[in-house]
């Protein structure tokens, strides 16, 4: 396949989210499979709601995540600009052009009557559409309107009739336009509706495919016809479903739905993010479900995305960032998790102090017991001089105090800087017969790593000081 050219087109309105996220990758993956072009387009034709800072974080997230465009509003290209606040002039030509060839009409209606009219209409049971009383209107009325000081919109003609067209994902879709009514396209202030600056950067900028969420599936219709005035045939349709959490309601951030900026912050990987995300709806044919980028953009397919809503599953995230860690080198674990508690000012004072190569090690017994980066300021804790043991309780069980007096007298047979060796220990508890199972290693675990879970104690052991060991076994005997 040659000459594909897909879009991403986010409102700056906000942070980007799941679904506009999965948009942004689906519309990547296919230009990347098919050796075509990706097109970042900012429709900030919101004045009041859309704001540079958040076109900015649009474009940050999406380098992020390994996202790539061929032309945008940071790199330019030949059918630019692409900023829609910078294309008004295409707009309101092809507004002018829709005018003279009485494909569309001004409107004066306001929106009070408007209102009055999709009453009248429901009160009948006939859909709640625009009546059409300003079709008629001649040359002569509307100046007087305009004269009057009256502002008009501008809507495009819908004729009744059935349109049908072929969307790549859910097949034949069918639409009875009586339903529809005559749209705005332009509003009285002169600014274009979404349904027509979208059409007409997508001719401009020569799409041939348009993948997007099913929520625009109405919108679809209304496009066909405009890009028909236009007198250019429409790109192929590709309407994604929705994404719901589990039991079918409604994605939330309750449910782990975060902005891309929240999953950094958070320490997730990119890999992990795309490699989740990917699979909202999308399945590769064969049991695999772990996927690099690279990989994704050699087997994806629309044919292969799915009609049904995708369900957000945040453990399954999870599991899946996980895995992306663990199969990290550990060079690169390392740089990857220093980098990020750097980055997010999350490294403790302590763990700056030690040598490169003794935090290093540190860093590495956790690789295998983390889900995502932000677990490590916590995990980190077990090495720290000042912290609190929050599983104390735990060392309120009768046999703790004989199990305490072996770990004294083990760790003050070590010479000063003198490593631990986890198996001499664990031969000296268990000959002592204090206790067994986890009675026995549980509060050896708390006593001397001050919390209850972690990686396991022969990693820990040999990394933890003699002098921080023992000065825990006091506080605990003490206690």
């Amino acid at each position: 396949m040659s000459g594909v050219r897909v879009r991403f087109a986010p409102s700056p309105t906000g942070y980007l989210h799941i679904g506009n996220v999965r948009t942004a990758l689906f519309n990547h993956l296919f230009a990347a499979c098919s050796g075509g072009e990706l097109i970042l387009r900012i429709e900030n034709t919101d004045r009041e709601r859309s704001k540079s800072e958040y076109a900015e974080q649009i474009l940050n997230d999406l380098r992020w995540l390994g996202i790539r465009w061929q032309e945008g509003p940071d790199i330019g290209g030949p059918y630019g600009p692409y900023r829609q606040s910078e294309r008004m002039q295409h707009y309101r030509e092809t507004a002018e052009k829709f005018i003279r060839e009485g494909k569309a009409y001004y409107c004066f209606c306001s929106q009070e009557e408007l209102e009055t009219i999709k009453r009248a209409a429901q009160a009948k049971g006939l859909p709640p559409k625009y009546n059409g009383r300003c079709r008629k209107l001649s040359r002569e009325e509307v100046e007087q309107k305009r004269a009057l000081g009256l502002k008009p919109s501008l809507r495009f003609k819908v004729e009744e009739g059935f349109l049908e067209f072929e969307d790549i994902i859910r097949g034949p879709v069918r639409f009875d336009m009586g339903l529809f009514g005559d749209f705005v396209i332009l509003r009285p202030d002169g600014v274009p509706t979404f349904h027509l600056a979208v059409c007409v950067d997508d001719v401009l900028m020569r799409i041939t495919h348009v993948i997007r969420g099913e929520d625009h599936l109405p919108n679809t219709p209304r496009h066909i016809l405009l890009f028909r005035a236009l007198g250019e045939a429409p790109p192929r349709f590709a309407h994604v479903s929705l994404i719901m959490g589990k039991g079918g309601e409604p994605l939330s951030k309750r449910l782990g739905a975060m902005s891309v900026e929240e999953y950094r912050k958070t320490g997730y990987l990119p890999e992990a993010v795309d490699n989740y995300i990917a699979l909202l709806g999308w399945a590769p044919g064969d049991n695999r479900e772990i996927f690099s980028l690279a990989e994704l953009e050699k087997v994806f397919s629309l044919s292969r995305v799915g009609k049904s809503p995708a369900v957000f599953d945040k453990e399954k995230l999870d599991w899946l960032s996980g895995e992306h860690i663990r199969a990290l080198s550990h060079e690169a674990f390392v740089e990857k998790a220093c980098d990020y508690l750097v980055s997010e000012g999350l490294m403790p004072a302590f763990a700056r102090a030690l040598p490169q190569n003794r935090l290093h090690e540190i860093l590495l017994i956790f690789k295998d017991n983390i889900l995502h980066f932000d677990a490590l300021r916590d995990r980190l804790e077990i090495f720290n001089p000042e912290a609190e043991n929050q599983d104390a309780e735990m060392l309120r069980a009768p046999q703790v105090p004989g199990i305490l007096k072996i770990l004294e007298e083990y760790f003050l047979s070590l010479a000063p800087g003198e490593n631990a060796d986890y198996e001499a220990l664990n031969q000296k508890l268990k000959a002592a017969a204090v206790a067994k199972g986890k009675e026995l290693f549980m509060p050896v675990r708390v006593a001397l790593t001050f919390r209850a879970h972690g990686p396991e104690l022969k990693k820990i052991l040999p990394l933890l000081a003699r002098e921080l060991c023992l000065e825990r076994i006091k506080k605990m005997k003490v206690a």
